[in-house]
């Protein structure tokens, strides 16, 4: 054989084995890539038919029932049913084949029967991917409502998923008049399937930073909730490690030079480091949080003589419902129980007499906080010197005897730098808590925890929940009230998504305690503001108004 043909064969073989090494290593890809577990509760967002489907399994490897005491197996198994989510059972070649939601479409069924208020409307989605080619699969994630700008009314509805590329929404009839179908992609299943894994696969996408301080030297390290291999490094000796004495909680800093890990003194934010493929951004930017296009016939809603709303006292204990609510002219009505309008700072005074309440968690409870102190002139905040986003912050009114604090949920949170010792977590404060019927306890979890395994999430509840349980169990007449996660997150960082599955899990793993949820991922969801993850005055009030129909009911 001549050398050059011998030469040639040789490249030949070199260049086929190489091809076959690049297969395997995509191969390896795709299948890590589908390793991890997600999903919604079939009773609020997306509601499933129970056929088999591919979803992502991998929570498990972080996270078992005989590594955390506090959960059993069978409620982490329970827990995991919950939160099931379909994702593609099929290998993404190209963006084009993902969901696409300018292709999508959706109709009313019988768009000109006789409607009347107290009735539903039933919609058919289907969703298309950009070569307007029908799904297969399901997984999309969708949002619904009903609507009238004019009448600054809405509502929310319920999505299920046919796993087959078609969806279909129920939406309730609330008020009289002209009503419109809204449905938009939040995310396709295909970034779903990439928030799915960056989830459970990468808890080091957000950082922060320990300044250490003593005998007047200084140290800033990189810290987090985990000791995951990019916190610790190449350094065998790695962390301070620093639990917390009551609820046995952990937080983990890269271990200073020349200071001892007593010298933590401040805490903040580091950064953002998401890795991502160019497929992967391309899947969470292009088809985010866009309207689908559909029937834009305008429903005419009849009136009725019945009255729509609830007449049962406002309690702990109830189960949200789907709606939970509507607005009607910017007033949120509630289907859940008897709510109340507080519109005078004379109303909501009154209401918060000799009450002491407790508010822990993020931003968005704090807008809570901020609400009370300025609609009531005689509610005065105290200047404790803290930090102007993570608190403590106090506000008192002697005149009513009432006392408000609100502070951050403790780590992890992204704040600006704050002093460590001010960073208290949940469950160490309601175990310090007498309670007792002056006493109101309010917290919200879940905005600064979106970037972490679902498993941390759910051990962080679980304690909590314990403390809960023994405060009501020493003090039942104390109100204990949940302010749900709501809508406006919109990245790899905190998608809605992210938001909604710890939100259910936060739902399921309170479902059997007398406390109070307030569902604003409903009352923000169907709003006609921006979305936004701080929403507006407007909505706030309604949130707060319904609050405080429970501190006060009449």
């Amino acid at each position: 054989m001549k050398p050059h043909i011998w030469r040639m064969g040789r490249l030949l073989q070199l260049l086929i084995l190489a091809l076959i090494l690049l297969i395997c290593i995509y191969l390896l890809f795709v299948c890590q890539f589908n390793q991890c577990l997600l999903n919604v509760s079939p009773s609020n967002h997306l509601k499933y038919n129970h056929t088999s489907f591919t979803s992502c399994s991998g929570i498990n490897g972080t996270f078992t029932p005989t590594n955390d005491s506090l959960i059993s197996k069978e409620e982490w198994e329970s827990l995991l049913k919950e939160l099931q989510w379909s994702l593609p059972p099929v290998v993404l070649l190209s963006t084009d084949e993902a969901t696409n939601p300018t292709k999508c479409s959706f109709s009313v069924v019988n768009p000109n029967s006789n409607h009347t208020i107290g009735g539903f409307i039933d919609v058919i989605l289907i969703a298309r991917d950009t070569k307007n080619r029908i799904k297969t699969y399901g997984g999309d994630f969708f949002q619904a409502k009903l609507f009238n700008s004019e009448l600054k009314a809405s509502t929310y509805g319920a999505v299920t998923d046919h796993f087959n590329g078609t969806y279909t929404a129920r939406l309730a009839l609330l008020w009289p008049g002209p009503a419109k179908v809204s449905i938009r992609l939040v995310h396709s299943s295909e970034a779903v399937q990439v928030l799915c894994r960056q989830r459970e696969q990468d808890p080091d996408k957000v950082y922060f930073q320990g300044y250490f301080e003593e005998g007047g030297k200084q140290e800033t390290v990189m810290c987090n909730a985990q000791r995951s291999p990019r916190l610790v490094g190449n350094d065998a000796q790695c962390c301070c490690e620093y639990r917390e004495p009551v609820t046995g909680e952990t937080w983990f800093c890269r271990r200073p030079s020349s200071l001892p890990c007593h010298a933590l003194t401040y805490h903040s934010m580091g950064g953002y480091q998401a890795v991502l493929s160019k497929v992967e951004m391309t899947l969470l930017k292009s088809s985010m949080n866009i309207i689908v296009p559909g029937d834009d016939s305008a429903i005419d809603v009849q009136q009725q003589d019945t009255e729509i709303r609830s007449q049962t006292k406002c309690r702990p204990g109830f189960h949200t419902s789907v709606p939970a609510g509507f607005y009607f002219q910017d007033h949120w009505t509630s289907l859940v129980c008897d709510s109340k309008s507080f519109p005078s700072a004379k109303l909501i005074s009154g209401c918060l007499k000799d009450k002491q309440i407790l508010m822990m968690g993020d931003s968005t409870l704090r807008q809570w906080f901020d609400y009370l102190e300025e609609t009531v002139p005689t509610l005065k905040r105290l200047n404790l010197h803290t930090s102007s986003k993570s608190g403590p912050f106090e506000a008192v009114d002697t005149q009513s005897n009432t006392r408000i604090i609100w502070r951050a949920h403790g780590i992890p949170i992204r704040t600006s730098k704050t002093p460590w010792a001010d960073l208290h977590y949940i469950a160490s404060e309601v175990e310090g808590m007498a309670g007792g019927a002056h006493s109101v306890v309010v917290f919200t979890i879940w905005a600064h925890f979106t970037t972490y395994p679902l498993a941390m999430y759910a051990h962080r509840l679980v304690v909590i929940r314990r403390a809960v349980a023994s405060l009501l169990r020493r003090s039942p007449t104390t109100l204990v009230v949940i302010k749900s996660a709501n809508t406006g997150y919109k990245d790899v960082y905190g998608s809605d998504w992210l938001s909604w599955q710890l939100d259910m899990a936060l739902r399921e793993i309170f479902r059997d305690l007398p406390v109070v949820l307030i569902d604003v991922w409903q009352m923000t969801s169907c709003h006609y503001s921006p979305d936004n993850i701080h929403p507006p005055s407007v909505v706030i009030q309604n949130e707060v108004d319904l609050f405080l129909s429970f501190v006060c009911p009449q």
